[in-house]
């Protein structure tokens, strides 16, 4: 990893928009799907995943099955981590509330649940149960009656899918569930087939076909986010320990070539440190190759003249990840304003949080910790406002009510008010 002065640091960020020829693929494949239903999700899966589907559905036997295909100790886990997120997303519910005026309006905001809500979920050897459950809780929180899982088939030429999967969705209440991925499940997701009904809105993470996919029906349906690769920012002193730091920039740099690892430090003996605890521990990651990549390419040690100027990076680059691993993470806490989730502690790594803790991992990345927050119980439902206005009350607004209107040529919505005044004999020309 490279070590720069603050001054000479720049992280540069692009959304990935697809190549031309991508966007024709997926502009095709919604095309196919709205006109053709099943038969286009039958024709896809076996072009692009080596499938012939027979069913589209997943049974409730298969679901049953697939317990007998993990052990007990993953089981035993997932059941705590699940509990655990259901707990931290409970305490996110919102209620419906009413306001009696002193002039006898009421006003209010009603909480209602989205009706049906559909969840992506990657197959083959990108299968990570751990984002089923922070997908689909938090809309069991909510109170969504309908949650319907796609996923392609596990394995190339099966249609069957990967058992941690199906077992993550029936521990989260998931039930629906059909073995069709790419972005022909999408497609299916937003506009329906005979067989998978129209969804209300999409969450879940995908390759790019699924991420433009998700772009291009948006509006149709609502959509979670477009996610960039993740990324982590640690901000750390001389109080911390290399070793932590080097294991936790490559836990997120083995993710992908292009995630960001970055360090921000006012300690260049901890930079140095930490560069050669980097090296050390890259030799024995499974995933080397991948890590090696992203931390020579996206990856770096940010030299800084003190935590103040630390801060004010960490917050320029909005990480997805921000971990404080400094002597007193609770006094610089409040400081921290652009992150997706901050991890304060030596004892608190971003696996914790990945995992069993309980706040969702699906948060903000490249960047958009600046405007965006972590997927949450808000996510899933839909608010309406409640108007009943008094009598006394419009005679006593009316006028300043048709000012507005006027003053805007809008004077269909004037009369509206107006026709009511004059009825009621309280209208002064």
């Amino acid at each position: 990893m490279k070590i720069v002065p603050a001054e000479e640091f720049e992280l540069t960020r692009e959304v990935d928009y697809g190549t031309a020829e991508q966007n024709d693929v997926v502009k095709s494949i919604i095309a196919a799907v709205r006109s053709e239903g099943d038969a286009a999700l039958r024709r896809l899966s076996k072009e692009f995943d080596g499938v012939d589907l027979h069913e589209l559905r997943v049974d409730e036997a298969e679901i049953e099955a697939a317990y007998d295909r993990v052990d007990a100790e993953f089981l035993k886990a997932l059941r705590q981590a699940a509990a655990n997120i259901r707990a931290f997303h409970e305490k996110q519910k919102r209620v419906s509330w009413m306001d009696l005026q002193d002039n006898g309006s009421l006003l209010g905001q009603i909480i209602r649940p989205l009706q049906r809500v559909g969840l992506y979920v990657p197959g083959g050897k990108a299968a990570y149960p751990s984002s089923v459950l922070m997908n689909a809780i938090p809309a069991v929180v909510a109170g969504v009656p309908e949650i319907v899982m796609v996923t392609p088939p596990a394995t190339a030429g099966e249609e069957g899918i990967n058992p941690h999967i199906l077992v993550a969705a029936a521990e989260a209440g998931v039930r629906e569930i059909y073995r069709v991925g790419g972005a022909q499940a999408v497609a299916a997701l937003a506009y329906g087939t005979d067989t998978i009904r129209a969804v209300d809105k999409i969450v879940g993470p995908g390759n790019i076909y699924v991420a433009l996919a998700k772009r291009a029906v948006f509006g149709v349906v609502d959509i979670d986010m477009i996610a960039g690769p993740t990324d982590i920012v640690v901000l750390a002193d001389e109080s911390a320990d290399p070793e932590y730091i080097a294991a936790d920039l490559l836990a997120q740099a083995e993710h992908d070539e292009l995630s960001p690892a970055i360090l921000v430090t006012p300690s260049r003996e901890l930079a140095e440190r930490v560069r050669g605890e980097v090296e050390r521990q890259l030799q024995a990651l499974p995933r080397k190759a991948i890590a090696e990549m992203s931390t020579a390419n996206k990856g770096a040690i940010v030299l800084v003249g003190d935590l103040d100027e630390g801060i004010r990076v960490v917050n320029a680059i909005a990480p997805e990840h921000a971990e404080l691993l400094v002597d007193d993470p609770f006094a610089v806490l409040p400081r921290i304003e652009n992150a997706g989730a901050i991890f304060l502690g030596a004892y608190s790594p971003e696996p914790v949080g990945d995992y069993f803790a309980g706040p969702n991992h699906v948060l903000p990345t490249n960047g958009t910790a600046r405007f965006s927050s972590p997927l949450n119980v808000d996510d899933f439902i839909k608010k309406s406002s409640v108007i009943s206005y008094s009598k006394e009350a419009l005679l006593a607004n009316g006028e300043q009510i048709m000012t507005l209107a006027r003053n805007e040529g809008l004077e269909g919505h004037a009369r509206a008010i107006q026709v009511r005044l004059q009825k009621e004999g309280n209208f002064h020309g």
